[in-house]
């Protein structure tokens, strides 16, 4: 899906520059934590989060001294097994996870699971598996799963919309969403983010993304009702 980028967001020299001393920076040092994550892994699952949100850190620092991208939050992030529905304009967002909230669980989709290192990491960090199209023991696992995770207390993330979408664009949130908010029976954060804006899927732009927790929603909404606050919620930055 293209970006649409207007005359005052087009690509520098300096745009250009910035970039690949980001990627540079950060793609020789992401497997440095990788080998981190399998040797604290022989010690425990806590340890191996730590380096996973000292990755999301790294990743957080590159963007601000490389690309000249900072992070503003709006609100506080929910510190609870609640679910926290978050706006997808980039890989920045799922990258900085782990630095957003304590200890998330997300929702990978099973494909993601099955490469190798990756899925055996994401298992031991914490995540529930998005099995599509698997049928009701696939729905119940996930459920179960997720349950498991909220009952310790940690985050369950997830992208509402399914995919990455341009800022500015507004898409239909996925099916399978109300039905977890309905089986899970637990309160939804949506969370607006605009890193669209900057955080192109090549050449990156320095300026401010913002993070904007929205109201609560308690459960026991109808499946309208719920997805109608959720979409305007995480979209509220989408100007």
């Amino acid at each position: 899906m293209e970006e649409v980028l207007n005359p005052s967001t087009r690509t520098t020299p300096l745009d250009v520059i910035r970039s690949l001393a980001f990627y540079v920076a950060f793609y020789l040092g992401t497997p440095v934590f990788v080998a981190l994550v399998w040797l604290t892994s022989l010690v425990g699952n806590a340890p191996m989060r730590r380096v996973v949100r000292g990755w999301s850190r790294y990743h957080r620092l590159c963007c601000r001294w490389l690309l000249g991208i900072k992070l503003r939050i709006e609100g506080e992030m929910p510190d609870e097994g609640v679910l926290v529905a978050l706006k997808h304009e980039s890989f920045y967002e799922a990258i900085d996870l782990p630095m957003l909230l304590n200890t998330p669980a997300p929702f990978p989709k099973a494909e993601l699971m099955d490469i190798p290192g990756w899925g055996w990491a994401a298992n031991r960090y914490g995540a529930v598996t998005v099995a599509r199209g698997d049928g009701a023991k696939a729905l119940r696992a996930m459920v179960s799963s997720a349950r498991g995770f909220a009952a310790v207390g940690r985050p369950l993330a997830i992208f509402p919309e399914g995919t990455r979408v341009p800022h500015g664009r507004v898409v239909p949130l996925q099916a399978g969403f109300a039905g977890l908010y309905k089986l899970l029976n637990l309160p939804v954060v949506p969370v607006a983010v605009d890193s669209g804006r900057f955080y192109h899927r090549r050449w990156k732009k320095p300026g401010t993304i913002v993070v904007r927790v929205g109201a609560r929603i308690e459960p026991g909404l109808p499946r309208d009702e719920v997805e109608a606050q959720v979409q305007a919620a995480i979209n509220a930055l989408n100007v």
